[in-house]
């Protein structure tokens, strides 16, 4: 016998399916801490039609956590990008795009002042339709530099409390995580 090591049956995960691998993962952790809210900060059995803002944005808090944690496990992991790995989604459109293509529709009816918005698209002229979309390409582009590079990314320096926070804020509750909401009260 040689001292030669054979390799045998070695396994290659093309990056496509080793991404798939990642999405599902993400998936699985998102819909776990969403139910993890339930009989915890929700009470088990609460019609979903009575669920309260807070609650709603609780529930949409951990489903938001639960996919950026398994997909910032995955930059670190892989060696990638923490905020591009984050972005990456698999659906189309991509919700990154998406926002930016509204946030740029009222600087667009501002950029084209004399636009004659009441006719329907498909009677507008070759050069009218070339004008809007060279002027909508350059808004969007603008809009996309502006997200992209920024400074202060999804991963910022923050801690899950204080996401927590602004999430419920911002569904229209208090500037407490749903933890907080079971502090007693001391006097």
């Amino acid at each position: 016998m040689t001292g030669k090591t054979h390799t045998i049956g070695e396994v290659s995960i093309s990056p496509g399916a080793l991404e798939a691998i990642w999405q599902r993962q993400a998936t699985e952790e998102a819909i776990t801490a969403a139910k993890s809210m339930i009989g915890s900060s929700i009470p088990s059995g609460t019609p979903i039609g009575r669920l309260s803002n807070i609650e709603w944005g609780w529930i949409v808090a951990s489903i938001l956590f639960g996919w950026i944690s398994t997909r910032a496990r995955q930059a670190t992991s892989d060696g990638l990008d923490t905020e591009q790995t984050i972005r990456r989604i698999s659906l189309d459109p991509n919700p990154w795009d998406a926002g930016a293509v509204e946030a740029i529709l009222p600087d667009l009816a501002d950029a084209l002042p004399d636009f004659d918005w009441s006719r329907p698209v498909t009677d507008w002229p070759r050069a009218t339709m070339t004008e809007f979309l060279l002027k909508a390409l350059r808004l969007v582009h603008r809009a996309r530099e502006a997200r992209d590079h920024r400074g202060r990314g999804i991963t910022r320096n923050a801690t899950a409390s204080a996401i927590a926070r602004e999430a419920n804020a911002a569904a229209g509750g208090p500037l407490m995580t749903p933890g907080e909401l079971n502090d007693e009260i001391g006097f």
